[in-house]
């Protein structure tokens, strides 16, 4: 938690602003001392119900009358953070909503503009802050499970994208809005991929663009490293799955991610871990964890950025430099999906 919290000055008043963002500030003590949005009456609607002092008109206005050591959190989608970053304050503190565009020309765009204006700035890549990911991460670098040789991230559940209007008529849904997460998260773990191999699918009776998903990532001859997503598996909750898996040469950590499940509802989540012992047969045992991914991860990424811009440390985990690298294997993905793999008929017409 940073020593000197700054003021928070919000930008969009979207779904996840209220379901995630202010509930998050609240339970953290962070003071929100205003919020607007293209609609004045949702920033105004939201102002009401959380206390927050003032709901301005435009960008502009909030930047007129914030406090000179604001902090900004933008929660609008991604086509309007050029001309939004543009209006901030030079030097300033920004946390942007993830995905840092939508094309990699965009997140190249956005990254010049924070250069340039010499930003500190963050992507809200907040999966890496939930209590089970700092959970494991403590334990990996303890070495309690030893040299990790496998992460995985399975998601095997129904998605209510209904929730989304605007992000479930995307052209490019499931990685660039739900998969990012995990591909972002692998790697805080294992650093850059040398190459992906993605294939991402529509349901035949669905109008999205894309509903299920599987990415491989190339860490050399020993790092298994894997997501699968299926977000149509509408059969009921008994085979539903959604967890990360961590394996390592002297254990194993898998954490449930009981937000999607049922969300937005969502289940309890659950971690658990296995360390072997010689001469033991391996045992799990389970560990109750504080908080969950919505809201507690999101103080992780707002506490990071303020902690950043008040020089009390010199590391911002999810700066626009590092997350630009998540937006390369997200489009590397896209472009596997697109290209296809070897084809075998090539190897068949060698037998004629």
């Amino acid at each position: 938690m940073p020593q000197n919290p700054q003021p928070i000055v919000i930008i969009g008043a979207g779904g996840i602003v209220s379901d995630a963002h202010l509930p998050a500030y609240k339970k953290a003590g962070f003071n929100v001392v205003g919020i607007t949005n293209r609609t004045r009456a949702r920033a105004e609607k939201l102002a009401a119900e959380w206390g927050i002092p003032n709901a301005y008109d435009t960008v502009a206005d909030a930047v007129a009358n914030a406090p000179a050591n604001a902090v900004y959190d933008i929660t609008i989608m991604p086509e309007k953070f050029v001309e939004t970053l543009e209006q901030l304050p030079d030097g300033c503190g920004v946390l942007i909503q993830k995905p840092m565009g939508d094309y990699f020309w965009q997140s190249k765009e956005i990254l010049e503009v924070c250069r340039r204006k010499k930003l500190a700035a963050a992507i809200n890549c907040q999966l890496r802050f939930a209590p089970y990911v700092s959970a494991a991460r403590d334990m990996i670098a303890q070495g309690l499970i030893g040299q990790l040789y496998d992460m995985e991230v399975r998601v095997t559940l129904t998605t209510p994208w209904e929730l989304f209007p605007f992000v479930m008529v995307h052209p490019r849904l499931e990685i660039q809005y739900h998969s990012i997460h995990y591909i972002d998260l692998m790697r805080s773990f294992l650093g850059d991929p040398k190459s992906v191999m993605a294939k991402t699918l529509k349901h035949p009776a669905k109008e999205l663009s894309s509903s299920r998903s599987t990415i491989l990532f190339d860490y050399g001859d020993t790092m298994h490293a894997v997501i699968n997503t299926n977000h149509d598996h509408a059969f009921g909750p008994h085979n539903q799955e959604s967890f990360i898996k961590w394996e390592g040469t002297k254990g194993a950590i898998k954490a449930r991610m009981g937000l999607l499940m049922d969300y937005p509802h969502g289940v309890p989540d659950k971690f658990e871990y296995c360390l072997l012992e010689e001469g033991k047969a391996p045992e799990w045992k389970e560990i109750t964890l504080q908080g969950s991914w919505f809201p507690d991860a999101f103080i992780g990424t707002m506490s990071s950025l303020m902690r950043y811009k008040g020089g009390e440390t010199d590391v911002l985990p999810t700066h626009v430099e590092d997350v630009i690298k998540t937006m390369a294997v997200v489009e590397s993905a896209y472009q596997s999906s697109d290209n296809g793999g070897v084809l075998i008929a090539d190897k068949l017409n060698d037998l004629q």
